[in-house]
């Protein structure tokens, strides 16, 4: 066996199983970063907020179509005259919560990571191709066809499974008493004047 098959296709299997790895680790990361963003705090799906170590409820505030979240908030004054706040928040606004509607596969950091994944299957099997046309002893096709199968069997998963996450999949929940904005970030603009105010 050439040393030339042997390094492509170690290159190529290198890619294959790093493409594997950044998407458990952009999973994982994700995960790990809402766990730390609402550590001590619970959620209350039915009600619909969420609930700090003292007790006291963070009502949704905002929902921001754009980015497809919904900021959960505290009342000022509760926070500002609680004995924990110093570890818990430093906004005289009151502690904000911030939870993405979208699970981790149909978010855009989630279809990022999938696209760099699948793109690095992809050039393994460009490698691989390219290795196969060069070499054709039946031990090196044998290798490279064997590493070029699981390449097209990992670029299909990852296709099928970014096809059936597109982006801003779930539906949108009805903005009831919160403040939506809009496009470019702004709230949009009410009759009433009091709302008016920045």
């Amino acid at each position: 066996m050439s040393a030339e098959v042997f390094l492509g296709a170690g290159y190529a299997g290198l890619l294959v199983t790093g493409a594997f790895v950044l998407e458990w680790l952009s999973a994982h990361t994700h995960r790990r970063s809402l766990r730390y963003r609402t550590a001590g705090f619970t959620y209350d799906e039915t009600q619909d907020h969420w609930e700090c170590p003292e007790g006291q409820h963070l009502w949704p505030h905002e929902f921001d179509h754009e980015r497809r979240l919904v900021r959960y908030r505290a009342k000022a004054h509760i926070c500002n005259g609680c004995p924990r706040k110093a570890d818990c928040t430093d906004s005289e606004r009151g502690r904000e919560i911030v939870r993405p509607l979208d699970p981790w596969p149909h978010s855009e950091a989630g279809r990022f990571h999938r696209t760099i994944s699948l793109l690095m299957v992809a050039l393994a099997a460009l490698i691989l191709l390219a290795e196969g046309a060069r070499h054709h002893e039946p031990l090196e096709a044998a290798l490279l066809l064997g590493l070029l199968t699981a390449a097209a069997l990992a670029a299909r998963w990852l296709q099928r499974d970014l096809r059936a996450h597109p982006a801003n999949f779930p539906a949108t929940p009805d903005v009831h008493g919160l403040v939506a904005t809009g496009g470019n970030g702004r709230r949009p603009r009410s009759r009433w004047s009091s709302q008016n105010r920045t």
